[in-house]
């Protein structure tokens, strides 16, 4: 398959980018060969909704999604998860806020019940 750097998918038609998502759909279909109409009836959607995405036609995104459901591919989708991040600010200020060195404060109350536990009936 073809290596393309981000800056190339940016120089890209979305002609281009829907043929390259076909390209990568039919590579993985002959992979573990599938034919068109085993993996359309796998995916629930017609054959020739299989050859518009090989040919980068439109699709729905929900056939598309059906498809690489079929073939094992979702994880591409793990580039959409959206993760909350920290600003440099955030991340300093929570590390102000951890502890740098136990202490042993015990309430007066507890200080005296441990002192007790320390005795022995000896």
């Amino acid at each position: 398959m073809m290596d393309i750097s981000s800056n190339s998918w940016l120089a890209m038609s979305d002609g281009a980018l829907v043929e390259t998502i076909g390209a990568f759909v039919k590579h993985h279909r002959l992979l573990q060969n599938k034919t068109q109409q085993q993996l359309a009836i796998e995916a629930g959607i017609n054959r020739s909704t299989i050859t518009q995405i090989e040919k980068g036609e439109k699709i729905t995104l929900q056939s598309l999604l059906q498809v690489l459901r079929v073939l094992n591919l979702l994880y591409i989708m793990d580039v959409f998860k959206v993760q909350e991040q920290l600003s440099p600010l955030q991340l300093a200020k929570l590390e102000q806020k951890k502890r740098q060195r136990a202490r042993n404060n015990l309430p007066a109350a507890r200080k005296e019940d441990n002192s007790n536990d320390n005795k022995s009936d000896w």
